[in-house]
Order: structure tokens, then sequence, then C-alpha cells
């Protein structure tokens, strides 16, 4: 049973992989426009934002690391909507293959296409003069951490893929996930901020992940924050994958 779910989910991925390479346009658009907003807090803001002895590249590269995966989840809950609104589904549960396979497609394809989108973020990065001197286990902290958003994220695109009535509203959900980064510590000191604000941002899970990873890259103790950013990842993760497997039973039911 476990083989083939293991082959089914290969091939679909394949399939879902396929779209994404055909249309690498939204790869890119994933990727412009968080490398726009990073040009434009670098060089348009950066000046005005005191980071200490940290260059503001080095400084709020890890919100962009967020942003760019908040907005390449958004293609994931719009190509899961538009394979529910086709039909593709039906005729999926209609041949003999594990029915959670068509679904993990859709999320392995997810990683494959945020990593591409990450990786293009990281390179105009180091042409801006992004540095780090972190080891490789620092260094493989942050891709497990990156691994994670990326993972609880997509399973919350996956619940409004299912449910949504309209493509707009499939995708709709990632703009507060967008926002979030801008409430948080990914692009000025908290300190700075008005009390409630401050309060909001210092304990939203957007803080403590930006936080962590800062840490790792400045190869800085990280505290507390790296347990707190990790129980914020598994416990999104698991509260999604339970609505997301919920409103999938009902859909295909």
């Amino acid at each position: 049973m476990a083989t083939h779910f293991f082959t089914d989910t290969t091939v679909l991925t394949g399939r879902t992989m396929r779209h994404i390479t055909r249309s690498l346009d939204t790869i890119l658009t994933t990727a412009i426009t968080p490398i726009i907003m990073m040009l434009m807090f670098v060089y348009v803001f950066g000046g005005a934002i005191d980071t200490g002895s940290v260059p503001y590249v080095n400084y709020m590269l890890p919100g962009i690391l967020l942003i760019t995966i908040a907005s390449g989840i958004a293609y994931t809950a719009f190509r899961l909507f538009m394979d529910m609104q086709g039909g593709i589904f039906e005729r999926f549960h209609s041949m003999p293959i594990a029915r959670s396979s068509v679904l993990w497609a859709h999320v392995l394809t997810s990683l494959a296409a945020n990593l591409i989108s990450l990786v293009l973020v990281f390179g105009v990065a180091l042409l801006m003069g992004f540095r780090s001197g972190a080891s490789f286990l620092a260094w493989l902290a942050v891709a497990g951490i990156l691994f994670l958003v990326t993972l609880a994220l997509t399973w919350i695109a996956v619940i409004p893929g299912l449910t949504a009535k309209s493509v707009d509203g499939a995708s709709a959900f990632s703009y507060p996930l967008l926002f979030l980064p801008f409430l948080s510590s990914a692009f000025v000191p908290t300190q700075t901020m008005p009390g409630p604000v401050r309060a909001f941002a210092e304990n939203q899970p957007v803080t403590s992940i930006v936080n962590t990873i800062r840490a790792l890259f400045l190869q800085q103790p990280v505290g507390a924050d790296i347990w707190t950013a990790l129980a914020w990842c598994l416990g999104i993760l698991a509260v999604a994958y339970i609505f997301a497997s919920i409103a999938y039973r009902r859909r295909i039911s």
C-alpha cells in the first residue's frame, strides 16, 4: 500500500511539475515581487533604518524569504482550485490510485517551485552584498526552517484551494501572509514600534522565525527564538493539515 502511494504520488507530482516548467513565468513572478521589495528597502529605505553594524541587506533578507514563500503558495491554491474546477480530481479518483496522492502531488510541487524562487532571491541578495560566515550546520538549520515554513503554508493554501468559490478567493488568502512580515522584526527593530504594535509584532510567528534565521546567518546565539519558531511551524502545520484533510474528504465524498 505504501509503495502504491509513493508511486502514484511520484507520477502525479511529475504531472504538476510539468505545468510549472511549461509556465516558468509563475516562478519568475513569485520571485520578482520579493526582489523588487528587497531592492527598494535596501537602496531607498535602508539608509534611514538603524540596524547597527549589520548591513541592511543581511538584516532584512529573512523577511524577504518569507514573503517569497507566501507569494509562491498563492499559486498552489490557484493550481489546486483549477484542478478541482476542471474535474481532474474526479477523473483521478475513478482510477485505481491512492486518493491522497493527488493532494500530495500539489504539496510537493509547491515545495519544489518555492525552492527555485528562494534560490533566485538568494542569488540577487548575493549580488546586492549579502554575505554570511555561517557554518554548514547553520545553513542546514536555515534550510530546515524554510522547509517547515513552506510546508506549513502550503497546507494552509490547500484549504482555500479546495473550498474557494472563485479563482480570486482561492489566492486572496495569501494577502494577510504577505502583510505579516511588515508587522514583525523583518524590516525594522520591534523596539521602534508603538506599544500595541510592538506587542503584536513580538508575539506573532514571523518575528521568531525571522530572528532565528537572522541569528544563524550572523553567527549569533539563537536563544529561545528557535524553539518558538519550531513550535509555531509545527503547530500551524498540524492544524492546517487536519483542516485540509477534512476539506478534502468532504470534497471527494
